[in-house]
């Protein structure tokens, strides 16, 4: 409602641009004419031409973002340049000058003809029309721009009706009283320069976050794997799944690391159970499984439809996809993001599915929501694709536009899509992965494929970062180290907000407590290890641990040596590290670096990096 109310005021505004007011005399000449003879061509004429221009605008510059990531690239320093032109306004008098002089021969054309004749009004109309779209262009620019990054969507067309709606009230103010607005918008003509110039500043601060990824920060809130249970509780009694008749309402987004929660905790736990019962034996666990899908009809009320798949900036393995092509097929939707622990243990099963139902007319389509600034680099997430052996299609949501049609809160997150386009089940987070595919079996079997398998896949046997987490061992939580989200540091100095500080790591950390030693630089969703050697420490208590790390920005790798409670790892090294504690970062990805092979107990874990530059994000644990 604010973007449209802000949309609204800049299309009123947009009559005070000085290169407007060529044809405003001629306007004002007919408000003693009929308005079915005189105002109403006028303003068509002008609506018919602006919606020309605008749609030309809008479509041409979607094209270019759909492209790949240059053409967002592209879209953000089309954007800065009409930042430029509004806190510059010589610059947008030259660029709009050809168009002025055409707009005024128009004008003076209408002028010439029949004063009260609907066809000279509907010229002049169009008169105003050219002058409008191209003087208008700054203001604009921003809500067209807008449009092409997040593509075609009814909020889009709001926007773009609210801008028109507000230009056509100052339009119709000036038919009705005449020339004393026209005297009194001269005579504001320098507050509207102001305005103007606020506005081109307000876009130009607005490129910055969003190249730098500032944007993605305001959308990504602590979400810590101790309340992950509770808040999918509170989901489900405030929308409930069996009442629900749209997607669940969008939110704070969260990395669900529902492993640890109430209810994955179960599903896991029913997930192994189901698994045992129906790949162990013959007829009975066959027939069990039939009537568990039976019983799990009566469970499947209808949450909503199958939104838009629009906004993309780019798919991998596929064509774009839309909900219209997808009628007719069961799609199970799989929002991930690649740094995201809990997503790469879900994909063993993701990927069996697909591979299992494909020819029986499951279609598994990834949602990639980047949480970092660094997952919205396309060529990293291609890469991640690949060195995940993902074959199915991936969109690209680098501006969430699917993930706010769908409504959604966690990564990962999984919605089971029926033959008629309708959501018929969801689920957040890791486990009741039987449960799952029992929905995908029902789904299909409503579809009318025949024959379709009554047996579930095990990913029991995934290997590295992918194996399935230890959850009654895990008793630390997913810790962020940039200071935006940061809790529980514990070196002697504060962390300090965006300068560079020199830190001593805590001598006894507690549970779950961290720090630091040496020189570092912390950001808001990342700490840089500004020069030298230094090193991170972590008390934790969990199998696994994993940190989210990047080398220097300028690509270079970065050496490392990692310690439990003072000594080399040995055999209890992650999957990126040897058995000695050496490891290099070479890529911008999350590195396992502790897998116990014996009991499970609080360890004092130190990762020293060797080289400086390398970028620290977040620790998980399984």
């Amino acid at each position: 409602m604010l973007l449209i109310l802000l949309s609204y005021l800049g299309g009123a505004l947009t009559i005070l641009s000085p290169c407007i007011l060529p044809v405003l005399p001629f306007v004002f000449a007919r408000t003693g004419q009929p308005f079915v003879r005189s105002g109403l061509p006028l303003l068509l004429g002008m609506a018919l031409t602006f919606a020309l221009v605008a749609t030309l605008a809008a479509v041409g510059g979607g094209w270019v973002v759909q492209a790949n990531q240059y053409g967002r690239w592209a879209a953000l320093v089309l954007m800065a340049f009409f930042g430029l032109t509004l806190m510059l306004p010589h610059l947008a008098d030259r660029l709009t000058k050809p168009l002025v002089a055409l707009g005024d021969k128009l004008s003076n054309k209408a002028a010439d003809g029949d004063s009260s004749g609907a066809s000279s009004s509907f010229l002049l109309g169009v008169a105003t029309g050219l002058l409008w779209a191209p003087c208008a262009g700054p203001v604009l620019g921003l809500v067209l721009t807008g449009a092409a990054l997040n593509g075609a969507s009814v909020g889009t067309t709001l926007l773009l009706l609210a801008y028109a709606a507000g230009a056509a009230t100052s339009l119709a103010l000036a038919l009705l009283v005449g020339g004393k607005v026209f005297s009194a918008m001269k005579r504001s003509l320098g507050a509207g320069e102001w305005v103007r110039r606020g506005l081109g500043a307000a876009m130009l601060a607005g490129v910055a976050a969003i190249a730098t990824g500032l944007d993605t920060g305001l959308l990504t809130k602590v979400s810590t794997v101790a309340t992950a249970g509770v808040e999918q509780k509170l989901i489900d009694t405030l929308a409930p799944r069996g009442g629900q008749t749209e997607a669940p309402a969008g939110g704070a987004m969260m990395r669900s690391a529902a492993a640890a929660g109430d209810e994955a905790a179960g599903g896991a736990m029913m997930s192994r159970t189901a698994m045992a019962g129906i790949t162990n034996g013959a007829g009975g666990p066959a027939m069990m499984a039939r009537r568990a899908v039976a019983a799990a009809a009566d469970a499947l009320p209808v949450e909503g439809k199958l939104p838009s798949l629009n906004g993309a900036v780019e798919w991998l393995n596929s064509a774009p996809l839309t909900a219209e092509q997808l009628k007719g097929k069961v799609v199970l939707v799989d929002f991930w993001t690649y740094s995201c622990i809990n997503c790469l243990r879900s994909l063993p099963y993701t990927k069996a599915w697909a591979d299992k139902y494909r020819d029986q007319g499951l279609v598994v389509i990834g949602v990639h929501a980047p949480e970092f600034a660094f997952e919205r680099n396309v060529n990293n997430v291609r890469k991640a694709v690949k060195d995940q052996g993902i074959t199915f299609p991936v969109a690209i949501d680098n501006d969430y536009a699917i993930w706010r049609a769908f409504g959604n809160q966690y990564w990962p997150a999984h919605y089971f899509i029926d033959a008629k386009g309708q959501i018929r089940h969801h689920h957040f987070g890791e486990g009741d992965y039987a449960q799952s595919e029992q929905v995908i079996q029902q789904l299909l079997e409503e579809a009318g494929r025949k024959n379709v398998t009554n047996t579930v896949v095990s990913a029991e046997d995934a290997q590295g970062i992918q194996q399935q987490s230890d959850i009654g061992q895990v008793g630390s939580p997913e810790t962020y180290l940039g200071y935006e989200r940061a809790e529980n540091f514990a070196s002697p100095e504060k962390q300090a907000a965006n300068a560079a500080r020199q830190y001593t790591a805590p001598a006894k950390p507690a549970l779950n407590q961290w720090g630091l030693s040496g020189n570092w630089l912390s950001q808001a969703e990342q700490i840089t290890l500004n020069q030298g050697s230094g090193s991170i420490v972590y008390r934790f208590h969990a199998r696994d641990l994993h940190l989210v790390l990047g080398p220097t920005k300028d690509g270079k790798p970065v050496r490392f040596r990692v310690t439990i409670d003072g000594a080399a790892p040995g055999k209890n090294h992650g999957a990126d590290v040897a058995a000695d504690g050496s490891g290099k970062i070479d890529s911008q990805r999350l590195y396992q670096l502790v897998r116990q092979s014996g009991a499970v107990g609080d360890h004092t874990f130190s990762i020293e990096f060797l080289d400086p530059g390398v970028q620290a994000y977040a620790f998980t644990f399984g």
